[in-house]
């Protein structure tokens, strides 16, 4: 986590974050018209045609694209997605206005007769305004299909949701996305209620044992409690369920006499907690048997990011500030003589962050070169690429904790033996460890990357080419965004900021003609 190196001593009240900071990285829209009628009488009749096929012989799947109709539909404002039970976790709900104006008839008053809609469309929209439900419509639409959709609904509104007197350094939702956790350079860790759209705060946690700052949090998968550390020997363990407060401290027993753990994960099953230290080595601790049961001596530097492949918690991921993020099989790892099943190189200076894609077959790195990389476990880097990371990393005589990205740290061209699937620009990696992450599964299909930046945006960019929009930056802050989160089932991110705000970014509807104007 140390700035350039040899940076990462002294005191950490001296040296503030010393071993704490980075940063992270990215539009598209098609439409149709055909041309008007020549006569009021004749578009008239053309509607009748139309009503009357529809009657008689409605579209096959092949004759109309349901994705783009339901999209359709929801930029009218006549439906709306919620999260709910059913084959895809979507209910399509009546829309609130239902008047005939926003019948078949519509078409010709808002759009001008220069958009021809498809017959399934009319009828979903003649039924929806006799109040018929459409829950074997919805079924029909895959998972791939409705979060597609919502990529349509991307957030672009922001709005202020709390203001502390020092930094923001961590935000995360819950896995349910009833919660959301913030901490703060104040040594307070908050508590909000995020359910039904609300964003309340809920409890307030005095951190105990901090050291510059609490600089990672999680929650358990249960929800029933939350994790942090700080410069400490110790991981605290905080219940949050009820009133009670229940504070307990689990000691990793380092061997260093300054310790630090800059980045925590918990397992699926809640059992263990992963954390990668300022000693370059990744520790497990067993919460059944209250005790440190793996120390790995894993990196030559600092590990500033580490991760759970997948829900079988078998597979580590670990990225450090020797620019290597390399790849753990507990099954085959012993202390003693711990060899990591595969490494990834490719990047010139320390990695900051990693998130998982939740497979066992990707995730992406951000890292102090100011790119972020996506990558498939499947292709190492072979001893070259090891070797050319390693050198890159010798040649950085820079500390990105206090200096401006140098003009000759922002090289372009791949290093020999650089395996990454991608690599992606356009953020500010500067100041502390600034997170990237994958977008949620439920509502993007993981299609997106988004990241914190040190200029005060959040950064969005599509990983899959062809996709709508390929890039969005989000500006809104006045210091660097530290962590960003998406809400796991709805459509807003949660940015905390070091100028101390947390806001929330939206997705805002301009009005339906408007809109449906512009992508005619």
């Amino acid at each position: 986590m140390s700035g350039g190196r040899g940076s990462s001593s002294g005191n950490p009240a001296e040296q503030p974050e010393a071993s704490e900071p980075n940063q992270s990285s990215s539009s598209s829209s098609s439409s149709s018209s055909s041309s008007s009628s020549s006569s009021s009488s004749s578009s008239r009749g053309r509607r009748t045609a139309d009503r009357q096929q529809v009657d008689i012989q409605p579209a096959s799947e092949e004759d109309v694209d349901l994705a783009e109709v339901l999209a359709y539909l929801l930029r009218r404002g006549q439906v709306r997605l919620v999260h709910g039970s059913g084959a895809t976790g979507l209910q399509l709900v009546q829309s609130y206005s239902d008047s005939d104006e926003d019948s078949d008839g519509a078409w010709d008053g808002r759009l001008g007769d220069r958009y021809n809609p498809p017959g399934n469309l009319l009828l979903i929209q003649r039924s929806l305004s006799t109040g018929m439900r459409f829950d074997v419509f919805c079924s029909s639409f895959s998972h791939g299909e409705c979060s597609r959709i919502r990529t349509h609904f991307l957030p672009n509104y922001v709005s202020h949701k709390d203001t502390y007197q020092q930094k923001a350094f961590c935000g995360v939702y819950s896995e349910d996305g009833s919660m959301f956790l913030s901490a703060c350079q104040d040594q307070n860790i908050r508590l909000y209620d995020t359910t039904r759209g609300r964003f309340h705060l809920r409890r307030t946690v005095k951190a105990r044992d901090v050291g510059w700052s609490v600089l990672d949090v999680c929650f358990t998968p249960d929800g029933q409690n939350v994790l942090y550390s700080s410069w400490s020997d110790y991981i605290h363990l905080c219940s949050i369920d009820g009133d009670s407060e229940n504070h307990t401290a689990l000691d990793l027993n380092p061997d260093e006499r300054r310790f630090c753990v800059f980045s925590l994960a918990a397992s699926t099953d809640g059992n263990e907690i992963l954390g990668g230290a300022n000693d370059g080595c990744l520790y497990v601790f067993d919460l059944e048997q209250n005790k440190r049961t793996l120390k790995i001596d894993a990196h030559e530097d600092d590990v500033n990011a580490v991760a759970f492949a997948d829900s079988s918690s078998q597979l580590l991921f670990s990225g450090s500030d020797d620019a290597l993020c390399k790849v753990w099989d507990r099954r085959t790892l012993r202390e003693d003589r711990p060899q990591p099943v595969g490494q990834l190189a490719g990047h010139r200076d320390g990695i900051t962050f990693i998130h998982s894609k939740g497979d066992a077959r990707y995730l992406i790195s951000n890292s102090k070169d100011q790119s972020i990389k996506l990558w498939d476990i499947r292709k190492f880097s072979p001893k070259e690429g090891l070797a050319a990371s390693r050198l890159a990393v010798t040649q950085q005589n820079w500390d990105y904790r206090w200096q401006q990205v140098p003009q000759r740290a922002l090289k372009r061209h791949k290093l020999t033996g650089d395996t990454s699937v991608m690599t992606y620009r356009g953020h500010g990696v500067l100041h502390t460890l600034i997170r990237s992450r994958f977008s949620p599964e439920f509502s993007t299909g993981q299609r997106f990357i988004y990241s914190g930046c040190s200029t005060g945006k959040i950064i969005s960019e599509s990983h899959r080419s062809g996709y709508f929009p390929p890039r969005v930056s989000l500006s809104g802050h006045d210091a660097c965004v530290r962590d960003v989160s998406w809400h796991p089932y709805e459509d807003n991110i949660v940015s905390s900021s070091w100028d101390g705000a947390v806001r929330m970014w939206e997705h805002r509807q301009t009005h339906p003609l408007e809109e449906e104007r512009e992508r005619v």
